[in-house]
């Protein structure tokens, strides 16, 4: 089975034209992100003031010093009725979407972290934390070379644990998760009401270029499948991709129909491989050389993207193992 051709020239975020703002929410939503690799949007409520993921360590102070302004600015404007962090949803539990916890909870010790069960147990083991500190590390030496700052891993906690389906009122405005494996077993996309924005977790895919959707599937893509229909099931009126930002509401009923396609295109690409009895290291090569962008390295190290495609392709031939193949 031959494959075409991979396109390397892709711009990750200038996808709709260099007018379109990724970042125009149509609530109060601020971004806080303070560096490359990973995002942290402040939300507001008439009672609560809530934190969407945390974005990356070697940046963490400074994405703790933003939040510390935005939240004075609002509340000498009268936006808001506390200057103070009451609620942190975690999507997962990768480095670079809680790498910044530690600091955060430094400026507001009595946060309430939110998170699913599976991420609680993974942030308590030392492996895990190890691993956090490392990709961490690596992030810091790619974006931060001055820096020899340690990496912290001492603050990562879930102190309340969502299932599927509950809700965190914040106000005016409510925050529901929705369980949506297939990236993690942890990963959790919440839906803020009554604003009808959809934050998707990496499960779903991230949007790289024009025509192509990122699968980042590190568990298993029939589970990534069903957490799309699952995701496209709630019609939300926005969609917030982790990684990306906004999309288009005119995009919307595209999305989700050419991730999947995009999952189908790996799972094409991996059947071709096996087709010619590639060893899995031959596999795991190509696959690197045929996904890996200069692009990619503005937000991403290199060790992660090969840690992770390990895992895709092992998610990738588990899911052509039970269709039988």
């Amino acid at each position: 089975m031959s494959m075409p051709e991979f396109n390397k020239n892709i711009e990750l975020f200038n996808v709709f034209g260099e007018d379109y703002d990724r970042f125009a929410f149509p609530a109060d939503i601020y971004r806080m992100t303070a560096g490359h690799g990973g995002e942290s949007f402040l939300i507001t409520g008439s009672e609560k003031n809530a934190l969407y993921d945390c974005g990356m360590a070697y940046c963490g102070d400074k994405t703790a010093d933003n939040i510390v302004t935005a939240l004075e600015r609002l509340y000498e404007e009268g936006r808001i009725g506390s200057r103070t962090i009451d609620c942190i949803f975690l999507s997962h539990s990768h480095y670079d979407h809680i790498g910044g916890l530690p600091y955060i909870l430094d400026r507001f010790p009595d946060a309430v972290v939110y998170g699913s069960a599976k991420c609680q147990s993974v942030l308590e083991r030392e492996n895990a934390r190890k691993l956090i500190a490392e990709l961490g590390t690596e992030a810091r030496n790619l974006y931060t070379p001055e820096s020899r700052e340690p990496v912290r891993t001492d603050g990562f906690r879930v102190d309340h644990v969502l299932a599927d389906g509950n809700t965190v009122s914040l106000g005016d405005v409510s925050m529901t998760a929705y369980e949506t494996k297939g990236h993690t077993d942890c990963s959790l996309s919440y839906y803020l009401r009554p604003a009808g924005i959809l934050f998707t977790s990496e499960s779903t895919g991230i949007l790289e270029g024009k025509d192509y959707v990122h699968t980042p599937s590190l568990k298993s893509f029939p589970d990534s499948i069903a957490s799309s229909y699952r995701c496209e099931d709630l019609h939300p009126d926005y969609i917030c991709l982790p990684h990306f930002g906004m999309i288009p509401k005119e995009f919307n009923e595209k999305y989700f129909p050419a991730f999947r396609a995009e999952c189908e295109s790996k799972m094409n690409f991996v059947r071709s491989m096996k087709e010619e009895e590639l060893t899995y290291d031959e596999m795991l090569a190509r696959y690197i050389k045929r996904y890996w962008t200069p692009a990619k390295e503005i937000e991403q190290p290199i060790e992660a993207f090969e840690i992770n495609s390990g895992h895709i392709l092992n998610a990738l031939l588990r899911a052509l193992e039970e269709e039988g193949e």
